[in-house]
């Protein structure tokens, strides 16, 4: 197979892996960085063009956009999927995931667990925006954060109020949350790849620290899920409309919450900690089911 592989840095651990395993595997793979391509949109002949050139046909296009540039990433994956390229992860799911209040809304309607979310534009909510979630602790979460960067715990109502207050009178756009006291800093991320969980760790945070993130000093070690954490991973999933992704997991006193679906999620973290070659996972699912034009999304919303 003939497999792009859209990364801003062919030096990324997820990069390097993928592409790695695709050439171990005798399939010709080109990293391509999402910037630098632009699209030349004609009636019934959409090219995709890259360097002065136009790129050749694809049977497979694995995106690793980032959040940075979500609009420009996914209307390049967008343009491939008009050339009949199968994407493992298509334009409309990644938008979909990226936007943590559609996201979560979706989730919601399909009866996924959440913790307890608030969503306010105006100050004169910011009260019973907190009794809604619960009151404090809570969390307070920029929309667009990422690797728990806008991430706040208030430890009372007061220090809430300022905190939604701030981030309002910024014009940001924020969620705001229950605390799982119970998860004790840690959550579950899981590795979905088609319909199946291929590989799961426990993230704990530093010490004093209730983000989990890898990237703020956490650890990760490999964990045995429960069938209900397995079953939530794959429905989010497949909501989601994701060919493959992360799901992260808190473990509360009602059973597993989701509180987030990642479309670009790292191997490094994960590989390391499960000792399964997650990169190889991926390329068997790209062999069985990528086709061309095979571009419906899954999911909904």
């Amino acid at each position: 197979m003939k497999i792009a592989i859209l990364s801003r840095n062919k030096k990324l651990y997820s990069t390097r892996r993928l592409k790695e395993e695709a050439e171990a595997r005798g399939h010709e793979v080109d990293v391509i960085d999402t910037l630098h391509c632009y699209m030349d949109i004609t009636s019934n002949n959409p090219v995709v063009r890259y360097k002065g050139e136009p790129l050749p046909h694809y049977d497979a296009v694995i995106p690793r956009i980032g959040a940075s540039v979500t609009f420009y990433g996914t209307a390049v994956v967008r343009q491939f999927e008009m050339m009949g390229t199968f994407a493992v992860n298509e334009s409309v799911a990644i938008s979909r995931s990226r936007d943590k209040l559609r996201s979560l809304q979706l989730l919601s309607r399909k009866g996924v667990g959440l913790p307890r979310t608030g969503f306010a534009n105006r100050p004169d909510n910011i009260k019973d925006l907190i009794k809604n979630v619960g009151g404090a602790p809570l969390v307070v979460k920029l929309l667009e954060g990422t690797q728990g960067i806008g991430v706040v715990l208030a430890d009372t109502n007061k220090a809430a109020e300022s905190i939604i207050e701030a981030f309002m009178g910024l014009n940001a756009n924020i969620l705001v949350q229950e605390f799982i006291k119970e998860a004790g800093g840690a959550d579950i991320r899981c590795l979905v790849v088609g319909d199946k969980v291929v590989a799961a760790m426990k993230r704990q945070g530093a010490e004093g620290e209730f983000r989990s993130n890898l990237h703020r000093g956490g650890t990760a070690e490999v964990i045995k899920l429960t069938p209900a954490e397995r079953a939530t991973a794959v429905n989010s999933a497949k909501i989601m409309g994701l060919g493959v992704c992360g799901v992260d997991i808190l473990r509360s006193k009602n059973g597993p919450v989701v509180m987030e679906v990642n479309s670009s999620p790292g191997l490094e973290g994960i590989e390391l900690a499960t000792g399964k070659n997650v990169a190889a996972l991926i390329y068997d699912y790209i062999e069985k089911t990528a086709k061309p034009h095979k571009t419906k999304t899954r999911g909904e919303g």
